[in-house]
């Protein structure tokens, strides 16, 4: 199966090369990507910034969303907003 297009997920939470979650999450990601043939662009979204005007944009600019491990989230609001976004428009979601 060939990609035909790459895919953008957008991992919602605050992002440290430090955490091994936040490391095997990056991994996981590219592991299926790779199974899949697809190519893949991560897309760490803080969640500080999901509380901007311009986060539904940045939202809807992805495939799919998944809720980081590792709480607690800079910004617990930020983060609770985006997993709204996602079940309310039916948005592909991953909750960790």
């Amino acid at each position: 199966m060939a990609a035909y297009r790459t895919l953008r997920i957008g991992v919602i939470g605050d992002f440290e090369a430090t955490r091994r979650s936040h490391l095997a999450t990056n991994a996981a990601l590219r592991h299926a990507a790779e199974r899949l043939a697809a190519d893949l662009e991560v897309c760490w979204l803080p969640t500080s910034s999901l509380m901007e005007s311009t986060d539904q944009k940045e939202l809807e600019a992805c495939d799919g969303l998944w809720a980081s491990p590792g709480s607690p989230y800079q910004s617990m609001e930020g983060a609770l907003r985006a997993i709204r976004f996602a079940r309310e428009r039916n948005w592909p979601f991953v909750g960790t």
